[in-house]
């Protein structure tokens, strides 16, 4: 006869969930007592860098993250990191303490009333178990669901008062076995299906490929990169790009798509076939209105998603797994010799210093010249994230995070829990002035644990997204946009991070570089920069 904490644990051994994010109350309290020595506890200190760190881990491991906070209220300061990672498509498990069982009813203290609903609808599922036996099965169905395509986070609610219950032997056995169940997941298309999509690809005068996401996430990167090259079509990124999904630095890339349905129709001129692939048609924002494709242009989707098939505009879907389909697909079309790449039109931005500041594609190039070639690069600087792909050309999988939600506080906050996640790797987090306040806290976490991020802010006192949106939206004149006299170095010293600032680009490179050798602890470098509105 066991507890349903001995019963819970070895779910979680099972599933592979050893590691916990959390900041606990006391209602986390019964869960976590006799913490296993084989189980690792990564306290943030708010609820919001807890599930952050959970979706850097997730995302660089491969593996699924295990969350745990503090009933309604902890749950309820999560909650924007939680919208985070259901873009991310993060599998991952969120836990919350619930009040005890007898005191449910009249609401006591830390009850939380509608514990199912509060999380939704960021999660793919939310559950209280209504017996003290059901918590170990609940969770692990909770692991399932967070892992079956398309991935997200999941939320279960846990009255404290469960974990020291005594569960029969039937019970305890019947948890196990769902926890050690496997569920594979690779719907391949038919072959009927395949090939009357190769004949399109054959047929179309002017094809171009636009992949997203999912492919980096898939793992299809290896079979996309194939399909450019054995049909010698230009290929795009879509619109807000949390994954790098093809490398930068291949003479088929064309960029990234603008996130506007005229300006990026526009981009599509002169084709009559577009194939999407891992990526939803399209993420739109802000609203330029104009037809969604170029007059006689057809578009065919590739996701794993059948939610995202259904809610695209335009285009036909094919729902199934997208490293199967595309190697079916290249078994059916011809090798043919493609003509030679069009060059790259290159990012006409200066790269010297204004008014005695770097500019944001120096600052970049000052990175990445001092960064190791196998970094994975997290990046919470919106307004320069086109320079920061034209200075890194990454072109490896797995290499880059940036949240797909718009919601900022992912940066920090993911760059602690992805080098917990890969280890082997060192981890660059290139991220705005403004971005860093959002999660700061991360900064705490990543000292006390002696993780070695090299966290670079981008530091121009302003909001520079909102700036730029502000012109798009003919918003002029709104309020909150700037943020003067933040010290970041400061901040950053207080957590107990070493910090500098660097002025010039030799002076970047070199802590950056000094940064990624070292293995006791993280870095963080403040550098000024000159402010560059994007364009689209």
């Amino acid at each position: 006869m066991r507890t349903v904490r001995e019963s819970v644990l070895d779910v979680l051994r099972t599933r592979g969930m050893t590691t916990v994010f959390g900041n606990p109350g006391s209602t986390e309290l019964p869960m976590l007592k006799h913490f296993p020595e084989d189980f690792r506890y990564v306290l943030g200190l708010q609820e919001a860098v807890v599930v952050g760190m959970a979706d850097g881990f997730a995302l660089a491991s491969g593996s699924t993250a295990l969350v745990n906070l503090h009933t309604g209220p902890g749950t309820g300061n999560a909650m924007g990191a939680i919208i985070n990672a259901r873009a991310n498509r993060t599998p991952m498990v969120v836990t919350a303490g619930q009040q005890v069982r007898a005191m449910l009813t009249m609401e006591a203290l830390l009850a939380n009333p509608q514990s199912t609903l509060l999380p939704q609808p960021a999660v793919k599922w939310a559950y209280e178990p209504p017996r003290p036996a059901d918590v170990a099965p609940a969770l692990a169905r909770a692991a399932q669901i967070a892992e079956t395509p398309p991935q997200g986070p999941v939320f279960v609610s846990l009255p404290m008062d469960d974990f020291d219950v005594v569960i029969d032997e039937a019970e305890d056995r019947a948890a196990q076995r769902t926890a050690a169940r496997t569920v594979t997941h690779a719907a391949v298309p038919s072959a009927e299906a395949v090939r009357a999509l190769a004949a399109r690809l054959a047929g179309a005068r002017s094809a171009v490929l636009v992949v997203g996401n999912d492919v980096d996430a898939g793992g299809a990167w290896e079979a996309v990169v194939d399909l450019a090259d054995r049909t010698g079509l230009p290929v795009w990124s879509a619109p807000t790009e949390g994954r790098c999904a093809f490398p930068k630095s291949h003479p088929r890339y064309r960029g990234t798509l603008p996130p506007a349905i005229a300006p990026l129709a526009r981009c599509l001129e002169g084709h009559d076939l577009v194939l999407v692939i891992g990526a939803p048609v399209f993420c739109y924002y802000p609203y330029v209105p104009g037809a969604y494709l170029p007059e006689g242009t057809e578009l065919v989707q590739l996701t794993r998603d059948a939610e995202e098939a259904a809610r695209a505009p335009v285009g036909d879907a094919l729902v199934a797994d997208l490293a199967l389909t595309v190697r079916a697909l290249l078994a059916e079309l011809p090798e043919r010799r493609t003509p030679d790449a069009a060059p790259r039109i290159e990012r006409a931005v200066s790269y010297a210093e204004t008014d005695g500041v770097l500019t944001p594609l120096a600052a970049m190039s000052a990175i990445a010249q001092g960064a190791p070639e196998n970094t994975l690069w997290i990046n919470e600087s919106p307004s320069n994230l086109g320079q920061f792909h034209d200075a890194t050309r990454i072109s490896t999988p797995g290499s880059f995070l940036f949240t797909a939600g718009g919601g900022l506080g992912f940066g920090l906050a993911a760059a602690v829990g992805a080098q917990l996640g890969a280890p082997d790797r060192p981890v660059a987090c290139v991220i705005g002035d403004g971005s860093t306040h959002y999660a700061v806290q991360a900064l705490w976490t990543a000292a006390a644990y002696r993780i070695p991020v090299t966290f670079v802010v981008l530091s121009n006192q302003r909001y520079a997204i909102l700036q730029w949106f502000a012109q798009v939206e003919r918003a002029q004149g709104a309020p909150g946009l700037e943020i003067p006299g933040l010290d970041i170095t400061s901040i950053a010293t207080g957590y107990g991070v070493p910090a500098h600032r660097a002025t010039g680009a030799g002076e970047l490179t070199k802590l950056v570089r000094e940064s990624a050798l070292q293995q006791d602890g993280p870095v963080l470098i403040d550098v000024p920069v000159a402010t560059e509105l994007p364009s689209m």
